[in-house]
């Protein structure tokens, strides 16, 4: 039974977007900065193997089970770029304005702006646990050429919802976390989670 999570990321607007959606869950949803933990190194190609980095340092350094996402946008025309490196696209240290700026940059004489959100969700119950809960999910869309709307966070300003016609920052939070990548992923991350408490 898992009664305490830890949340591997000090994303303040991914912190939101997850606890939001365990919400109804009966299970104590703790940010990795209770436990003064430093970041994780993410020294891989594939999200999937980032994200269970940082799920099992997390879990070390807590000695509690950790959830860990690593997620980014992979655009067509840059053959799956920025991918992993989304939130350092433009360098350090990590900044939402340059990367879309730089984004629009690399892309202003494309025409192919088509893009997908990714999310690899990991969860760990301790460190070794040689079985981790993985999920995965995908929001497909494209790449305005001038940002819209206030909310969200990354790249959700540029990235076009085709289904609602708006982008990642201007869709509600509930609506947003119905259709994004990482709403996906955690569903069916809810989903093992329930199994494991049947």
């Amino acid at each position: 039974m898992l009664n305490k999570i830890v949340i591997a990321t000090s994303n303040a607007g991914k912190l939101r977007e997850i606890q939001h959606l365990l919400a109804p869950l009966e299970i104590e949803v703790l940010p990795q900065s209770d436990f003064n933990i430093p970041e994780a190194d993410e020294p891989y190609f594939t999200f999937i193997e980032n994200a269970l980095a940082k799920a099992r340092h997390t879990s070390l350094h807590s000695g509690l089970p950790a959830l860990a996402d690593d997620s980014g946008i992979c655009v067509d025309a840059l053959q799956g770029a920025p991918g992993v490196y989304s939130a350092r696209f433009a360098g350090e240290p990590k900044s939402d304005a340059r990367n879309n700026q730089k984004l629009l940059e690399v892309l202003r004489e494309e025409k192919n702006r088509q893009a997908h959100y990714y999310c690899a969700m990991v969860l760990v119950r301790s460190p070794e646990d040689p079985q981790p809960l993985i999920a995965q999910g995908i929001w497909r869309g494209e790449i305005l050429r001038a940002p819209r709307g206030e909310g969200g966070f990354g790249y959700d300003p540029l990235f076009l919802d085709p289904a609602s016609g708006k982008t990642g920052a201007e869709l509600p939070m509930e609506i947003k976390n119905s259709i994004s990548h990482r709403g996906l992923a955690l569903r069916d991350m809810l989903q093992q989670i329930a199994q494991l408490h049947g």
